[in-house]
């Protein structure tokens, strides 16, 4: 017999297969199945298997499948973003769909760039990001990152992007006002004339694993960039449209940034939709001068997969949900994990929680990246039929093990009761501890 060998370029060989998915459960090709605490890549939001969302879709191919932008207007798209405008806490907001968070930030860094130019601030060219962020994986993108492992070997294409240190209160006690200091201080170095946008995302995702700033940071941090004349981007690829409790996270400090960018819950993973949201001024300064675009932005079946995530979020009042449910779980996983001398923090937001795993609880000393504590982690939770999301760089973008859960705002309490329970076992089970 034969060998059957697979030409897909594989992102995980060895993989079983997933044939099925319905609202919390994967199914595999063996008839095994997992609970979706990763919600694939944080993307999730509504669950899988939504029956109105697949005839939606299918409508939408079978009357427009496909028109480019710069041919045609698009009504399901005009309809789309007018519900996302009167969400987005962006003023007068404009909406650019792309295919994904990489090509969202990627639009608002390049915007960034028009809109200055536009204004005829030449000189107006720097990023400033932070230490240890992740903002995709495309050039610009990558290069507002800082993931040693993603941009390896990559580096004579980057090093542009100005940094300021990462946000990370379980480790530096630094106050919100302090890290905006350092921002200034910052912009002030690199020559306030000279930047044109600091990008950084409201609550730390892949890289810091759900780790949200002091409450006075993002208010502070949105004055300075204002005084300075700096666009302020949110990167809300993972936390936006509800995965905090809030439509967006910028909700929770009550800011009103430049852009916010987009993904992952937009569309559930139902179709591959980033969204770059500009205020009317940036929209305004831009609209005659700037050339950019895909081949799939402003998809009309990308609008119509979105207008119907939109509603059943809103008619299932799933941003209050992820609120509610969010912290009930990580009351959960306190309880059982609170005293394991190996747990150095459970922290996160609405239904997006990371739990940081430390060699030495009392000094917060990492493992050594060759224990690969993250991955056997997720290896034991997927054994015991939970995906779990992976976080190898928890401590400064490098190193440091974390996992960071991120299922459906629609998971049901029992399915959250379990997740919090396979978690606990998983970790038991690699570092053995005190676990009730």
């Amino acid at each position: 017999m034969g060998v059957t060998t697979s030409h897909v370029f594989t992102r995980a060989p060895g993989r079983p297969t997933a044939v099925a998915a319905a609202g919390c459960t994967i199914t595999g090709s063996d008839g095994r199945t997992w609970l979706d605490g990763a919600g694939g890549a944080i993307a999730c939001s509504v669950g899988h298997g939504r029956g109105e969302v697949a005839a939606v879709l299918s409508t939408q191919v079978a009357t427009l499948d496909y028109v480019h932008a710069t041919q045609f207007a698009i009504d399901v798209l005009e309809r789309f973003a007018a519900r996302v405008a009167a969400i987005a806490p962006v003023d007068r907001a404009m909406v650019f769909p792309v295919s994904g968070g990489s090509e969202a930030n990627e639009t608002a860094l390049k915007l960034a760039r028009a809109y200055h130019l536009a204004r005829g601030d030449e000189q107006r060219h720097v990023v400033v990001a932070r230490g240890g962020a992740y903002h995709g994986n495309t050039r610009g993108a990558l290069d507002a990152s800082d993931r040693s492992g993603l941009k390896a070997g990559y580096e004579p294409w980057l090093g542009r992007t100005v940094r300021v240190p990462l946000v990370n209160p379980y480790r530096d006690p630094r106050s919100g006002e302090e890290h905006a200091a350092e921002l200034d201080a910052v912009i002030r170095a690199t020559g306030p004339e000279r930047v044109a946008a600091f990008i950084a995302e409201p609550v730390s995702g892949a890289t810091l694993a759900a780790v949200v700033p002091p409450d006075d940071y993002w208010p502070a941090v949105a004055e300075v960039c204002r005084h300075h004349g700096v666009l302020l981007i949110l990167d809300e690829v993972m936390t936006g449209f509800g995965r905090t409790g809030r439509w967006f996270a910028a909700d929770h400090w009550g800011i009103r940034p430049d852009m916010i960018t987009a993904g992952k819950g937009v569309s559930s993973g139902y179709w591959p939709l980033g969204l770059c949201i500009a205020s009317g001024d940036v929209f305004d300064a831009v609209t005659d001068t700037f050339s950019h675009g895909f081949t799939w932005s402003h998809h009309p079946i990308g609008a119509a997969v979105g207008d119907a995530v939109l509603t059943i979020i809103e008619r299932e009042r799933l941003v209050e949900r992820a609120a509610v449910a969010g912290e009930r779980l990580r009351a959960e996983l306190v309880g059982l994990l609170g005293d394991h001398p190996h747990v150095g923090d459970i922290r996160g937001i609405g239904m997006m929680t990371g739990i940081e795993l430390v060699a030495d609880r009392a000094t917060k000393r990492p493992f050594e990246r060759s224990a690969r504590v993250t991955e056997r982690l997720v290896a034991a939770a997927f054994d015991l039929g939970m995906t779990v999301y992976p976080c190898t760089s928890a401590v400064d973008g490098a190193t440091g093990d974390a996992l960071l859960l991120g299922p459906p705002l629609s998971t049901a309490d029992d399915e959250l009761a379990t997740m919090v329970r396979i978690v606990a076992d998983s970790i038991t089970q690699v570092l053995p501890g005190s676990v009730v």
